[in-house]
């Protein structure tokens, strides 16, 4: 690729960006921060920085983040340094079974969760079938306490994404730092905490910030356990009064401007942090046997965790399979007839075939620009190319939610976008707000995939009278090609679930997700939660499809496409 080519690809994802990425953000700022005169103001601001409501959510939001990170990180990192140290049976199997919780977006998690625990869930009568309450005794259990129920359920949905980091940061240590700690008397625990630990902070902080960033924004959960004060929801039901009312902007900003700064402490001070190590090769490492005991002690631990993590799904299709679930601990009676009305429910068969048109048609988008841009930041010696790496990897900072306000900001009526009002229609926004969430993902493969093949095989090309554009189509594309696919195809698969986006932009029927969807159904009385957990657990298989085949394709390495 000539430096020509390079600048025309670096301008022209500058200009898409510039578009669909800095103009909506700009639109909430200038809602929030520009008063009806046009001039700059903080009183809005200021207004609901003194509110106790916007102050306490904002404090929830927080907590909620902070609280559901370090559940993840305690489930997640003991896992990792388990399977990346030791050999025990079913090892491969768990290892798998590990990425199951990613198979299903929180919110669904969250149904089932409330089915197990609710007031008369399968937890409460299987206490009572015990004899270890009486007989009508009933406890909602996450309605004591929303708080930690949220927090479990995004913990139990997102920790693989912490232990894919754990994982390939703990492949890349040398085992003689560790031999030498223990040589000089620095064992076990201790070791652990001043050796390994800071060898693997990088990766640990990617995850982390991503889960922290998520949590904090999540809009769906919070919604299914009728949670609202926390910020997500407070925007979403401030919607309706977008035109008129300049705190959901104000709260908006905040919400960015928290999630971009804890993207930056986690990118610049430890997500490009390291420790110097010598070659692997100094050293035998690798996972080690246990005895017996041990060993099967190992499983058991995977086999705990990664039961608890999938209880929510076992509830979702143990609903979707049931006629009536009240009040025991197993359905009544069991059904297919779910799964059949799913799949040809008025609501359910649209919003299947858009989620597949929008996923389709945003992964196309990522996939040019994902090589376009992965190459000029490699390959490339243009000016600028680490700023356009940047703003490829920023919307991994700016929630969904935050997005999306921005989008319905500029669209209104009377702007210069108002013809993409998604009001009206919002395939083009949805296919945007896609495409720019999971770009991140395909620019992370494609650059693990360029930096792994030698720039020297497209020069042989050229040598040969192959043009420059044409040696990396024929020569370089089809040697990265498990690359490409990976990361497509996880951002396909988590752009047909796409939750924040889906249910702030898709506001008439005709246009609903399958997220959408299943929230919809959910709120239906009658046989609304058994067909919303059906569409959930199509929705399941074919993402849970999708991750099996990334991680065959990427192994270890797909802990990086999760990564600041």
């Amino acid at each position: 690729m000539t430096q020509t080519t390079a600048r025309i690809v670096f301008a022209t994802t500058a200009a898409f960006f510039a578009v669909f990425f800095l103009w909506p953000i700009l639109q909430i700022l200038k809602g929030g921060f520009i008063n009806a005169d046009g001039r700059l103001t903080f009183g809005y601001l200021s207004a609901l920085l003194s509110d106790p409501t916007y102050l306490g959510a904002l404090r929830n939001s927080f907590l909620l983040a902070c609280a559901g990170t370090l559940l993840a990180f305690l489930i997640a990192l003991p896992l990792a340094y388990v399977s990346d140290r030791f050999l025990f049976p079913l090892k491969g199997l768990l290892n798998s079974a590990v990425l199951v919780p990613l198979v299903l977006p929180p919110f669904v998690g969250a149904i089932g969760i409330r089915q197990i625990f609710g007031q008369y869930g399968a937890f409460n009568s299987l206490l009572v079938a015990l004899h270890l309450r009486p007989h009508g005794w009933a406890f909602d259990w996450f309605a004591a306490n929303q708080f930690w129920g949220i927090a479990v359920v995004e913990a139990l949905s997102l920790y693989p994404i912490i232990y894919l980091n754990a994982v390939a940061a703990l492949a890349n240590v040398d085992p003689a730092m560790e031999e030498a700690a223990q040589n000089l008397g620095c064992t076990g625990l201790r070791r652990f905490r001043r050796v390994t630990l800071p060898l693997i902070q990088p990766g640990l902080f990617a995850g982390g910030t991503i889960v922290f960033i998520w949590v904090f924004t999540e809009l769906g959960t919070p919604l299914v356990f009728d949670y609202s004060q926390v910020t997500s929801v407070q925007i979403f039901y401030g919607l309706k009064d977008i035109g008129g009312n300049p705190f959901p902007y104000a709260l908006v900003a905040v919400m960015m401007a928290a999630s971009v700064l804890v993207y930056a402490v986690g990118r610049g001070v430890f997500g490009r942090g390291g420790h110097a190590m010598m070659a692997k090769a100094t050293s035998a490492g690798g996972a080690r046997g246990l005895p017996g005991a041990k060993a099967w002690l190992c499983t058991a631990l995977f086999c705990g965790v990664t039961f608890i993590a999938v209880l929510p799904h076992l509830a979702v299709v143990l609903i979707a399979s049931s006629r009536d679930w009240y009040a025991s601990v197993l359905p009544h009676a069991y059904t297919l007839d779910n799964y059949r009305a799913a799949l040809g429910h008025e609501l359910t068969v649209p919003a299947i075939a858009n989620s597949l048109k929008f996923a389709s048609a945003s992964t196309l988008v990522d996939i040019v620009l994902g090589i376009a841009i992965a190459y000029v930041v490699v390959r490339s010696r243009i000016a600028g190319r680490q700023a356009l790496d940047f703003l490829a990897m920023l919307p991994l900072a700016v929630p969904g939610i935050v997005l999306a306000f921005g989008y319905l900001a500029m669209a209104q009526e009377g702007r210069f976008f108002s013809f993409i009002n998604p009001v009206r229609n919002p395939t083009v926004l949805l296919i945007v707000a896609y495409s720019i969430r999971r770009l991140p993902y395909v620019v992370r493969a494609a650059a693990a995939g360029f930096q792994q093949t030698s720039v020297t095989l497209e020069e042989a090309a050229e040598n040969l009278g192959c043009p420059p554009l044409k040696a990396v189509i024929k020569v370089t594309l089809p040697l990265i090609a498990a690359n490409l696919m990976a990361g497509a195809l996880l951002a396909f698969a988590f752009a047909m679930l796409e939750v924040s986006d889906s249910i702030i932009l898709a506001q008439k029927m005709v246009y609903f997700p399958i997220t959408k969807a299943i929230l919809e159904l959910f709120q239906l009385l009658g046989d609304g939660k058994y067909l919303a957990c059906a569409l959930g657990v199509w929705a399941m298989v074919f993402l849970g499809t999708m991750v099996a085949g990334v991680s065959l394709l990427l192994g270890k390495r797909l802990g990086a496409i999760f990564r600041v």
